[in-house]
């Protein structure tokens, strides 16, 4: 007699294969702004005061408005109680304050043209419509479908290869929103060889913030934050050549092993839905674009040529980012004008027009996502250490909290804290214009060396730099990439547990050898 079959409900029977839906980016950075918005109404706000230090970084005499360590008052009323300010719910600076319901729009137009969030808005609307002139050149898909009939049996190798020149991008100039107009080459590159998105995100963007937090002589960190503690700059540069290898070998194992398993099974990938966009378009233009011609190769050539511009421009002249989207747009013009020449796709000047149109709205949603990033700081008062704000309070009670710490147990929690305080300043001379003035003269006072805190301030700045929201350069290359941040959080967060370690090990090295 056969056993009855027992009919399982269907939520039994679909809750096992079904994925957890995750939210959208917008709505989680909608509920950070609250909880932040929320803080305001618990917190005291207060304040510190500035001075001005000056350093030498290769034979040039620079300055840095720093603050002064143990200048932090609270802003108190007329009875002596510490003040707080809640943040409205709605308003405008010119309408009785900021308030939570106008992050969006004050996000996007905070800052200026050197920065987040309206300079980082327009470099990705500039880039995504200069490339979207370039890829209606159809040049970029014939040559990788070129590239492909070439590499098949030697595909791998494209991963290492420029993994560790990402890395030494990061390390040696600071490369960060350099990374986004790189990373719409490089992503339909891997997953036409069989990866996808991840991957190449992971060959761009994260390469280059490994290379950020480990480097010996990036001008927008370690430089910088040496200069403010009074450490000799590029000092110590043998130790963080050592780990610079370290770590970016270990990334790079950590992103093979995980393209070995996407390329074994595609369907495992997190971003294997939104891949699709790129592999039809490939299948699309499989057997129209396979001829390389020459028209092509020029395309090419100049986009070859622009980038030694910008790395020219980069590290000799210190453009950046107006600099660089007008080399970009630049970049873009030319590749138009050799399309239309050589017929291109049947390519006119109207199309031209229109191609730059169509890529910039495909990064419209990520230049907004950079704009709501930049809203959480508007509402918790702004990053400037002179103003009465929570997060200047967060900051001394924090330095507070580690005096009377053992050495290497300070210099751990020290990393610890610039990993959380990147979330609020993810800019890297910001970050150690207002954490080194205090965290360096706190370790003298713990036995820490005030290398070791340095090394603290890089590596907790750097890493996290690969997954917190409020990195408009990540929000700009995962949307390029089409990835939602909540996913791609949710894939990062291991790779994140796993980076932290490997800097844990040399903040304890760093302690232990008297770094």
């Amino acid at each position: 007699m056969s056993e009855p079959t027992v009919k399982k409900s269907p939520s039994a029977q679909t809750v096992k294969n079904k994925e957890v839906k995750v939210p959208h980016t917008y709505t989680i950075i909608f509920f950070i702004v609250l909880i932040c918005w929320l803080l305001t109404f618990i917190v005291p706000v207060g304040k510190f005061e500035t001075t001005k230090v000056k350093y030498n970084y290769k034979g040039q005499e620079k300055t840095k408005t720093v603050v002064i360590a143990d200048s932090f008052q609270y802003e108190v009323d007329k009875q002596g109680n510490a003040v707080r300010k809640p943040a409205r719910l709605w308003g405008t600076e010119d309408f009785g304050g900021y308030g939570m319901l106008n992050y969006m729009f004050e996000g996007l137009v905070s800052g200026d043209k050197w920065g987040s969030a309206v300079g980082v808005v327009a470099f990705i609307l500039v880039i995504g419509g200069a490339f979207g002139i370039i890829l209606k050149t159809g040049a970029v898909d014939s040559g990788i479908l070129s590239m492909i009939k070439r590499t098949k049996t030697n595909a791998a190798a494209i991963i290492p290869i420029l993994f560790v020149l990402f890395s030494l991008g990061g390390a040696v100039f600071g490369m960060s929103e350099e990374t986004i107009p790189f990373a719409m080459i490089v992503i339909p590159l891997v997953i036409a060889l069989g990866y996808d998105a991840v991957v190449g995100v992971c060959i761009t963007y994260v390469a280059s913030q490994i290379g950020f937090a480990t480097s010996w002589m990036n001008p927008f960190s370690i430089a910088v934050a040496q200069g403010i503690s009074g450490v000799p700059v590029m000092s110590g540069a043998g130790f963080r050549i050592v780990m610079w290898i370290i770590c970016t070998s270990a990334g790079l194992i950590y992103t093979m092993m995980y393209a070995k398993k996407i390329k074994k099974d595609p369907t495992k990938s997190l971003s294997y839905e939104t891949d699709k966009y790129f592999r039809d378009e490939f299948k699309s233009k499989e057997d129209i674009n396979s001829e390389f011609k020459l028209g092509h190769k020029l395309v090419l050539l100049t986009v070859g040529i622009g980038i030694v511009w910008i790395i020219w421009g980069v590290t000799k002249k210190g453009y950046y980012i107006p600099e660089i989207a007008s080399q970009f747009f630049v970049m873009g013009l030319v590749a138009g004008i050799i399309g239309v020449i050589f017929k291109l796709n049947n390519m006119t000047v109207t199309d031209m027009a229109k191609a730059f149109q169509n890529g910039a709205s495909d990064l419209v949603g990520a230049a907004l996502v950079v704009g709501m990033a930049k809203g959480i700081l508007v509402v918790i008062g702004g990053t400037s250490p002179t103003d009465s704000t929570i997060l200047n309070t967060i900051l001394h009670g924090m330095g507070s909290a580690l005096r009377g710490l053992p050495g290497v147990l300070c210099a751990w929690v020290m990393y610890v804290f610039q990993s959380v305080f990147n979330f609020f300043v993810v800019s890297g001379s910001g970050q150690a214009a207002i954490t080194m003035p205090i965290m360096a003269p706190l370790s003298d006072l713990v036995g820490v060396s005030r290398q070791v805190a340095c090394l603290a301030f890089q590596l907790g700045d750097g890493f996290t730099n690969l997954i917190v929201p409020t990195s408009a350069c990540l929000m700009g290359v995962l949307g390029v990439a089409k990835i939602n941040w909540a996913k791609w959080a949710k894939w990062q967060i291991k790779m994140q547990g796993f980076l932290f370690a490997l800097g844990t090990v040399f903040i304890i090295i760093g302690v232990i050898i008297r770094f």
